[in-house]
């Protein structure tokens, strides 16, 4: 089986772009039984629970910056690890997020798709001097 960084990086923008945009190609993006860990709670999130809340408008990106990506591939399957800038909102409180993540991705029958996705907050000692605050979660007023 051929691996094609570009195009697994390909599909990486599509999902960081789903989130904001599109989430019917998030669904099509995501196997069903899709396991996302919360950046900034650390719970668990299913695929369903990510559409239900992306579909009401509880949580809406703004936002997402990849800063930078690293891929590897193994036998089917595609560990994506970078980090993002992201803003938004959650319900009435604004958020901003300088993150770590790891997305892995299995090769479907219809290319691939994300099957468990974990991000981690970076705290100020691991963020240079360019950039932005790490998190800020304020009401909107």
């Amino acid at each position: 089986m051929q691996n094609n960084e570009s195009d697994l990086l390909s599909v990486e923008r599509q999902f960081f772009s789903a989130l904001i945009r599109n989430q019917i190609a998030l669904d099509d993006l995501m196997a069903d039984d899709s396991l996302l860990i919360d950046v900034l709670s650390g719970s668990e999130v299913t695929k369903s629970e990510l559409l239900d809340v992306l579909k009401s408008g509880q949580l809406r990106f703004e936002d997402i910056e990849p800063l930078n990506s690293r891929v590897r591939f193994y036998n089917g399957t595609a560990i994506v690890t970078g980090s993002t800038k992201m803003t938004g909102h959650f319900g009435k409180y604004q958020f901003s997020v300088h993150s770590k993540y790891t997305h892995v991705y299995v090769k479907a029958v219809h290319g691939w798709q994300l099957v468990s996705a974990q991000g981690t907050q970076m705290s100020g000692r691991e963020v240079n001097s360019n950039s932005w605050m790490v998190v800020h979660c304020s009401p909107v007023v």
